[in-house]
């Protein structure tokens, strides 16, 4: 049989008698004896006879046509040809247990990367503690943050631009699943020098002469609907001004007077100076925040933040 030169041992060659006539065993017991440079020592640490060892060896040389040990008195030694089969199949098995371990990660959402909507993220809200622990704990999940408009997040979802999106409010959309993961308290924000903002709390009727500041943005068009929502039937509906500014901006613009808004309470906390957020007495009802994805996303690393969002909302007195 014509022995072939170590050059043609080729990587892709290798995969394919590995998947093929070559047994896993053969692989594992050559590396063993590269290992050692003994037949009994490797047949030792594999728990197995020295005959065997030694048996398939001889076979997968006949099969692959080299010799991949000189034998002597002395001992054992890999062959040129021996040393560039045993560093390839190193490889390749570097290779396979690569693709099992990452393929196993996959499959458990521990690996890969999710494209996730919001509203707005602030720093010590749920959200973004969600996000933190979420990292914390799936380091080989790629996170990818979109901040825009819950109209806009639910197109993304459905065209596979997101993979899931968080809103504010309850929703029952036909081809969306959806499912409420926290609520937060609302508040309204004021500035430091308006005439409410010694008190302990506001009812809406306090607020009918105000100018709302209201995001194109994030929870922006929510907002509008609640002020108009709260107002319909008992008093004339505020001035309501939409801006398009981020929040950052939104709050400088109430410290200096330009009008007031509403946030969730939790939001308020990493707030900027010289702006009060007051409870609002009659806004019993807390804001509900929602998950939406497509009820054909398979993904593991979805229902793997789902999960985590739903353990730490229990642990949320709302």
């Amino acid at each position: 049989m014509r022995r072939r030169s170590p050059q043609h041992i080729k990587k892709n060659e290798l995969l394919s008698l590995h998947c093929g006539r070559i047994p896993m065993a053969s692989l594992v017991q050559v590396l063993a004896v590269a290992e050692y440079l003994s037949f009994h020592r490797a047949a030792q640490a594999l728990g197995i006879s020295q005959s065997s060892v030694s048996a398939r060896i001889k076979a997968l040389e006949a099969d692959l046509g080299i010799t991949l040990f000189d034998r002597n008195t002395r001992g054992v030694r890999l062959t040129a040809a021996g040393g560039s089969f045993v560093d390839q199949v190193r490889d390749a098995l570097s290779i396979l247990n690569h693709a099992i371990r990452t393929a196993g990660m996959r499959a458990r959402g521990e690996e890969g990367e999710l494209r996730i909507g919001v509203h707005a993220l602030t720093a010590g809200c749920f959200l973004d503690r969600l996000l933190d622990r979420f990292h914390a704990e799936y380091p080989n999940v790629r996170l990818h943050i979109t901040e825009g408009t819950a109209r806009d997040a639910q197109f993304m979802v459905r065209e596979g631009g997101l993979d899931v999106a968080f809103m504010a409010r309850t929703y029952e959309i036909h081809d969306l699943n959806s499912r409420v993961i926290w609520r937060d308290r609302l508040v309204v924000a004021l500035p430091a020098t308006h005439p409410l903002a010694t008190h302990p709390d506001v009812e809406w009727r306090q607020l009918a002469e105000e100018t709302f500041l209201v995001r194109h943005g994030g929870t922006g068009p929510q907002i509008h609907d609640r002020i108009v929502a709260r107002s319909a039937g008992k008093w004339q509906t505020p001035t309501i001004l939409r801006v398009d500014v981020g929040r950052t901006a939104l709050l400088s613009m109430i410290a200096a007077g330009h009008g007031v808004s509403l946030f969730v309470e939790e939001g308020a906390a990493a707030s900027t100076a010289n702006v009060a957020f007051l409870p609002i007495r009659d806004e019993a009802e807390a804001i509900a925040f929602s998950a939406v994805w497509m009820p054909s996303n398979r993904d593991p690393a979805v229902l793997t933040l789902l999960t985590l969002a739903t353990e730490m909302r229990r642990s949320v007195p709302w």
